[in-house]
């Protein structure tokens, strides 16, 4: 039967990151067999699924986001019909929680391991109990998900639903490759990549000083490209920037081995340096205040046959397979950490089996899993 749902989120494009991708395609695989209308910013309305319809409310401060939504939530519960309040990550859970108590309707809030990890006084007061009253919660992760149960939410309450990929990913362009090689002087070299915001978790700083300063020791050659940016809109402060990585690389004589792309919006220039790497690094820090609730990256980079080398810590045991699509790693391990990427770019993984590990989590496979929950 077709419902009404109402989705509250702040984290939509063009913010970049993968709560961002992730909560888009929630909006467009719900569209497809329900009435959607979305709340979030101004900035989203153009980028949105074409299918729904779209409310805009003030992005920046927090405070009045939140309380904006909440009057438009409201608004459109008193207007129009209205079966389910989603709220696309913990931070609007609590509007869609009083709203869908007070107007009897059905609440269902996706997690991600920041939603219910963080160490915020403010937050643990005032979020999490609402967090605990919804009608259902959707965990992002399995670690995410024990998280939850930490939190004393109810099983009967929790499901897992892996974010998606586009799967298969885009076709090869090899002439859009030759030409990134020709701009950041990328021929006859072994391509490290890193995708995502600079921030302390993703631990690239780290990275640099303990793994790969000693990689370019065994293969020189080695280039680490660095896609992403010190994030402007991001509720997280705890960031590295690229000052601070270059200096860090600077120290050891290897900045000349770091190239910065920064933000890239255009999906075939980001495709084809999957296609081009010969390694995706996804060196997370262990940070239980902050933990990493999936990592969509490692997925996307399976689905371009590219491997991922990760610390095992948070979600990113769930992206990551062992000798299928890469190697998890114990945390801070950094010898370990090298050792690995040395012998992948030596001998590199089947192809096929990494693209086959990605093909189970396509937006597909996800959209059927997520309206099954609606």
């Amino acid at each position: 039967m077709k419902k009404n749902i109402v989705i509250v989120t702040r984290n939509l494009p063009p913010l970049v990151g993968g709560m961002e991708r992730l909560n888009w395609h929630i909006a467009d695989e719900l569209s497809q067999n329900n009435q959607v209308t979305i709340i979030s910013h101004f900035a989203a309305k153009p980028l949105a699924p074409t299918n729904t319809t779209f409310y805009s409310v003030q992005l920046n401060p927090l405070p009045f986001f939140l309380v904006l939504s909440f009057l438009r939530t409201l608004w459109c519960c008193l207007t129009q019909p209205v079966d389910i309040l989603f709220a696309g990550s913990g931070l609007t859970a609590p509007i869609v929680v009083i709203l869908a108590k007070i107007f009897r309707k059905k609440s269902i809030i996706y997690i991600h391991g920041l939603d219910i990890g963080t160490n915020s006084t403010l937050y643990k007061i005032c979020w999490v109990p609402l967090i605990c009253q919804a009608t259902q919660i959707i965990a992002n992760s399995n670690p995410t998900y024990q998280l939850c149960i930490q939190k004393k939410i109810s099983k009967d309450k929790l499901s897992i639903i892996h974010p998606g990929v586009s799967y298969p990913a885009k076709p090869i362009n090899l002439k859009l490759i030759d030409e990134i090689k020709e701009k950041y002087h990328l021929k006859d070299k072994k391509i490290l990549i890193s995708v995502g915001r600079l921030t302390q978790r993703k631990g690239l700083n780290e990275f640099i000083d303990l793994s790969f300063s000693k990689i370019i020791q065994q293969i020189p050659n080695t280039v680490l490209v660095i896609i992403g940016d010190t994030p402007n809109q991001s509720l997280n402060k705890n960031l590295q920037t690229k000052e601070l990585i270059l200096s860090t690389a600077k120290r050891h004589q290897i900045e000349k081995n770091i190239i910065f792309t920064g933000n890239i919006i255009n999906d075939n220039v980001l495709s084809s340096f999957y296609y081009l790497a010969d390694l995706h690094v996804f060196p997370v820090k262990d940070m239980p205040e902050d933990p990493e609730g999936f990592g969509m990256v490692a997925i996307e980079a399976a689905a371009h046959g590219t491997p991922t080398i990760a610390f095992a810590t948070g979600g990113i045991i769930d992206a990551v397979k062992t000798q299928i699509s890469g190697r998890l790693i114990g945390n801070g391990n950094y010898q370990h950490f090298t050792q690995e990427v040395i012998a992948f770019i030596n001998q590199p993984l089947e192809q096929e089996k990494i693209k086959e590990f990605a093909s189970k989590f396509s937006w597909n496979k996800f959209g059927e899993k997520i309206r099954k929950n609606f």
